[in-house]
């Protein structure tokens, strides 16, 4: 497996490294957002169930203890009234309240046992949720064309796949069995008051449709803020991302006050659509309890009046009160929910926005690149990354394992020619054919396990050497990774490191030098022995000394084998069969070095810039 299946060839795109998604916007589709949402748990829907039956039964049994508590107050009440007045025979029945009591206790006991079943259910129910959704953001992200990694920030992305799958799954975590127990209790406590009494249960509800009046515009003000939220965190992701990782080119030209300022800008509108977005929804909380504490006033003002006529028993008034206090907490949690699937929502929207980016031109395969033997055709190629062209018809015939080099100004389209070949760009016309095949015909996995890569951004992973080498092939013995190492000159510098092919490179790779990066990206290569072998400026990173010695070996490594070669040093491709001169998409010369001097063309104004004045004519 080559390099370039990791991390593909960059430069030659849109480069749109740096946009930013438009903040403030509310989303696009709240309700289908909403119902796809669902659509991840309906594989769940058994144990769902199961966490709904739960927690019916845990709330039932919740629900049930103040009316127990009632009657034992009641039991207590009067005796203690009777004896108090006189009353023959009255006395306090603790035998009767103890077992209300150890009734009482029994029913909690039940129903912390049947919360903890719904709280571990419901566990696994999310988790296997996110799980599922990860992993189809992941097999999204390698369906995408290059062209989306090349208009996206890499923060961005990253910040859609791990904070707002996370939002996503402390929601599904939380908020599902804290819905189900408050839309239980409701309907559970409502049972219980009307049993108790009509009249204070009515009263009680009068405040029910001012509490939605007074929460309604909260609601709807927050969701655009929550959605601005979670976008402007993408971008500061984005910022962050971008500025650690070219830290030192950051420090070098003294842009750290620029990267501060810039970061300052993005967090202070982070800071502000939290602010608004926490203050408006914490409004909601100090509303619902007002409204909450004055119908408690009034409850309490009725019920004292219907307990001095003896219309309900003093028992009955007190848990209907518990009730009501009861009653505003689920209705308040309710409200905080929706609050929370705002974020939500907004979270997932960003997620499904991903998910539904275009896909790589879907492949037909009807041909199988098998035993390649190097032969690489351009025919008619006509490519550009918007609506204007960048090559233009292109036709080029490269025999097998000739050496191709390809050079020209920046922005020429050398690059992009890799892109076409290996297919990370589509086509605007024409063909690319290797062992005269059509490469739109072939799988991408085929086309692209043909071709080794090396950058001229080096990639490595947090590992071993040996590991970071033997990625170009899994099935590579130690042996044969010690073997191409010494081939390209990777051997001596490894064998110096304290522990040899063992040293653990960390994640940036900082404690081995440029030079040594680009030498073990090379061994890499090499070790895949692909039929083709493409070096996008692979030596532009190390010293004379050592580029000369890695031109030894390449050159060695590259007969029989098919090779493209992009490179400003002229010095490193004078061998090369062919070289191809490009210059604003197109080729404007070809041949060996020797023939292309002799033209006096721009190939040789472009060598002799380099390395002498050039000769009198």
């Amino acid at each position: 497996m080559s390099e370039h299946k990791k991390r593909p060839a960059r430069g030659g795109g849109p480069g749109g490294g740096n946009s930013m998604m438009m903040a403030g916007q509310k989303p696009k589709n709240f309700k289908g957002t909403f119902r796809r949402l669902l659509g991840y748990l309906k594989p769940y829907r058994g144990k769902l169930i199961a966490v709904l039956f739960a927690a019916v039964l845990s709330t039932v049994f919740m629900v049930l203890g103040p009316k127990i508590m009632g009657n034992a107050i009641t039991e207590l009440f009067e005796g203690a009234y009777g004896k108090f007045n006189g009353v023959p025979d009255a006395a306090i029945d603790f035998g009767t309240i103890a077992k209300l009591l150890l009734f009482l206790a029994g029913l909690y006991i039940i129903s912390s046992a049947f919360s903890y079943i719904q709280q571990f259910i419901m566990a696994s129910v999310s988790q296997k949720t996110v799980y599922d959704l990860r992993e189809d953001v992941n097999h999204k992200l390698e369906k995408l064309p290059l062209k989306y990694y090349d208009g996206h920030p890499v923060g961005d992305i990253l910040s859609r796949m791990t904070n707002d799958i996370d939002t996503i799954g402390s929601t599904l975590q939380q908020t599902i069995t804290q819905f189900i127990t408050a839309v239980v209790t409701i309907v559970g406590i409502l049972a219980m008051m009307l049993w108790i009494s009509p009249m204070l249960t009515i009263i009680a509800l009068i405040t029910l449709p001012l509490s939605l009046l007074v929460i309604r515009p909260f609601l709807k003000r927050s969701q655009k803020h929550f959605a601005n939220q979670q976008r402007t965190l993408g971008n500061l992701n984005g910022h962050i991302e971008e500025m650690y990782t070219g830290h030192q080119v950051v420090k070098v030209f003294g842009h750290e006050e620029k990267a501060i300022a810039e970061f300052e800008a993005v967090n202070e509108q982070l800071y502000d659509a939290g602010r608004r977005a926490q203050f408006i929804s914490g409004i909601i909380m100090p509303m619902m309890t007002l409204i909450g504490n004055l119908s408690y006033v009034l409850i309490c003002v009725v019920g004292g009046i219907l307990v001095t006529q003896r219309a309900i028993s003093i028992g009955d008034i007190q848990a209907f009160i518990t009730y009501m206090k009861q009653f505003t907490q689920p209705i308040t949690q309710t409200a905080n929910i929706a609050n929370i699937i705002q974020s939500t929502i907004a979270a997932a929207e960003r997620v499904f926005e991903l998910l539904d980016e275009e896909e790589e031109i879907k492949e037909v395969t009807t041909v199988r690149l098998q035993n390649a033997k190097g032969e690489v055709v351009f025919e008619q190629v006509d490519f550009g990354y918007g609506e204007d062209l960048l090559i233009k018809d292109m036709n080029v015939h490269v025999d097998p394992g000739q050496t191709v080099a390809i050079v020209g100004p920046t922005g020429a389209g050398k690059t992009t020619i890799i892109n076409l070949l290996m297919r990370f760009y589509e086509l605007n016309a024409g063909t690319i054919k290797i062992d005269g095949l059509d490469t739109r015909k072939m799988s991408r996995e085929d086309l692209r396990t043909t071709f080794g890569m090396v950058l001229q951004d080096t990639w490595l992973f947090k590992g071993t050497i040996k590991d970071n080498i033997a990625y170009g092939n899994k099935h590579a013995t130690d042996e044969e990774i010690f073997e191409v190492a010494r081939v390209t000159r990777a051997d001596q510098f490894i064998r110096t490191l304290p522990e040899g092919y063992d040293t653990v490179l960390n994640e940036d790779a900082s404690n081995v030098s440029q030079g040594q990066k680009q030498l073990i990206t090379i061994a890499r290569a090499v070790l895949a022995n692909p039929a083709i072998m493409i070096l996008d400026e692979a030596t532009s990173s190390v010293d004379t000394r050592t580029e000369l010695l890695i031109q030894q070996a390449m050159n060695r490594l590259m007969e029989g084998r098919t090779s493209f070669v992009i490179a400003h040093r002229l010095s490193t491709i004078q061998n090369a069969d062919l070289i191809l001169v490009m210059d604003k998409g197109e080729v404007i010369e070809q041949g060996t070095h020797a023939e292309l001097l002799a033209q006096h063309g721009f190939y040789a104004d472009l060598y002799y810039s380099q390395f002498s004045d050039k000769p009198a004519m």
